[in-house]
């Protein structure tokens, strides 16, 4: 109401479709900070069980490549899954799949706590362990994969196309959060009988208060009706009749999401091993070390996200250009790196490029596709960062076993040649440059109204994002105008 007040007093003309505005605006930050909080903690989840993965793998005895290898089968599933339930969001709603996937969350962590439980006690054996712990893990990939293309289409559902680049980087800003707070907060419940299966518990019970969350305050999002791409002349939706793969707008975000991430993967999947390696240490007196290392580079990766965007207005195109640049670069040091703590400041400097890359392709993708195609972009996206863990973690780890400059020197390449692609790519080095047109209508110029007039509105924009971006300026339009009326009255 305070709120409301204020613009009332500012604004002698908003009408009632501006306060409906308002108050659908402070709607939307609620329901966005509820989605946010499920991909949070999703992300603390995975990231906490990585950073004590390579120490599990070790005290039980697992082979490294093993454990690293112990998400293919989920990535595999995850894959391919993730479409089918991003089509199914669009059928039944984008909240159902966010609890779905939550739900599936819940349950494979708690299966995985209790296995890891059972080998660190003995009672059962490192193989079956491995085999018992992939097939939880298969489970989240089988059924975990639904909240995050449901959650990425409920923020696109609600947003314009000018807003939808800082949308989804804050969106991607919450996997940020969660990279922090995992490896953050593991430590604290590595306790006595639980030992390293504890943080898993700790993520489950988190996971299930953000499932009451969802059911009880998330409201459903309205679904736009419109085909996924032009219909007019086939009749049928090319975004499913040949694939996003083959779509020339929306493929090149595709395949850059999945090459950059890939590198991405090799270096979250031997960064503990590293790390391990540099301060030679036991896997337990290194697991401070480890943890300081991923913290360190989800910080510099958040600070990309929710900071340099947004100081320097990026769009998709920059980030895509300078996400794939900083990360060789960071890789490049890596490679180069004589000790932990530069292997600790490269690893950061990598992040940040990844910080830049994600929200880069994705919202690329996303604005590539008309408003009824977000839940097939969404769960294609999602299939992408799922393909990147499939074989390349182990490739990875394989890599660093045998030769340790061997992943890191390759990442450089591949990241490389991306910069290259960017630069000659029109679809990549166009992204985010069109306007959002239709959408907002311009305000009156306050140097065009005379100092006894008031400023007429504008049509109002037929979204509520639209209307709060349009009753801004409009604000801004009073202000000056009433600043030049009031140096008009001083004036002898």
């Amino acid at each position: 109401m305070g709120v409301a007040y204020h613009y009332e007093h500012a604004c002698p003309y908003m009408t009632v479709t501006h306060k409906r505005a308002i108050i659908a605006d402070k709607s939307r930050r609620r329901d966005f900070a509820i989605v946010f909080a499920v991909m949070m903690a999703v992300a603390a989840g995975n990231s906490g069980l990585q950073s004590v993965l390579p120490a599990i793998g070790r005290e039980i005895g697992i082979p490294d490549p093993l454990v690293a290898g112990i998400f293919s089968l989920s990535a595999l599933l995850w894959t391919v899954s993730a479409p089918v339930w991003a089509r199914a969001s669009d059928r039944r709603g984008r909240k159902p799949l966010i609890a779905i996937g939550l739900l599936g969350f819940v349950i494979s962590m708690s299966g995985c706590a209790v296995i890891v439980l059972a080998g660190l006690h003995k009672l059962i054996g490192p193989l079956v362990v491995f085999i018992g712990f992939a097939l939880m893990r298969s489970l989240f990939g089988l059924i975990g994969s639904a909240s995050n293309p449901a959650g990425q289409a409920y923020v696109a559902d609600r947003t314009s196309k000018a807003e939808r680049t800082d949308a989804l980087a804050t969106l991607a800003g919450a996997f940020g959060v969660g990279t922090v707070l995992g490896p953050a907060i593991a430590p604290y419940f590595v306790l006595p009988g639980v030992s390293f299966s504890g943080p898993m518990f700790a993520f489950a019970i988190a996971a299930l208060v953000c499932l009451v969350i969802v059911l009880r305050m998330l409201p459903p999002s309205q679904i736009p009706k419109q085909p996924s791409f032009d219909t007019e002349h086939t009749g049928r939706k090319p975004l499913l009749q040949f694939g996003l793969w083959k779509n020339p707008k929306v493929a090149p975000f595709l395949w850059y999401g999945f090459l950059v991430g890939s590198a991405q993967a090799v270096n979250g999947y031997t960064l503990g091993f590293l790390v391990i390696d540099k301060v030679h240490m036991s896997p337990a007196q290194a697991q401070g070390f480890i943890q300081v290392a991923m913290m360190g580079g989800a910080v510099a990766g958040l600070m990309a996200q929710w900071g340099l965007i947004r100081i320097f207005h990026m769009k998709p195109n920059h980030l895509l250009l300078w996400g794939a640049g900083l990360a060789g670069l960071g890789n490049l040091f890596i490679t180069l790196a004589p000790n932990y703590g530069a292997v600790v400041t490269a690893y950061a400097l990598a992040s940040i490029g990844f910080g830049f890359a994600r929200p880069g392709f994705t919202a690329g993708a996303s604005l590539a596709a008309p408003p009824g195609g977000q839940g097939d972009v969404a769960g294609a996206i999602t299939a992408v960062n799922g393909s990147c863990i499939i074989i390349t973690p182990i490739l990875g780890v394989w890599l660093y076993d045998h030769l340790h400059w061997a992943p890191f020197t390759i990442n450089t390449i591949v990241l490389a040649a991306m910069v290259g692609v960017v630069l000659t790519n029109r679809e990549l080095i166009a992204a985010g440059r069109t306007p959002d047109s239709g959408l907002e209508a311009e305000v009156t110029d306050p140097a065009q109204v005379g100092l006894g007039e008031t400023p007429r509105p504008a049509s109002v924009s037929a979204s509520p994002s639209g209307a709060i971006s349009q009753l801004g300026r409009r604000l801004r339009a009073v202000r000056r105008l009433e600043a030049r009326r009031k140096k008009a009255r001083l004036r002898p």
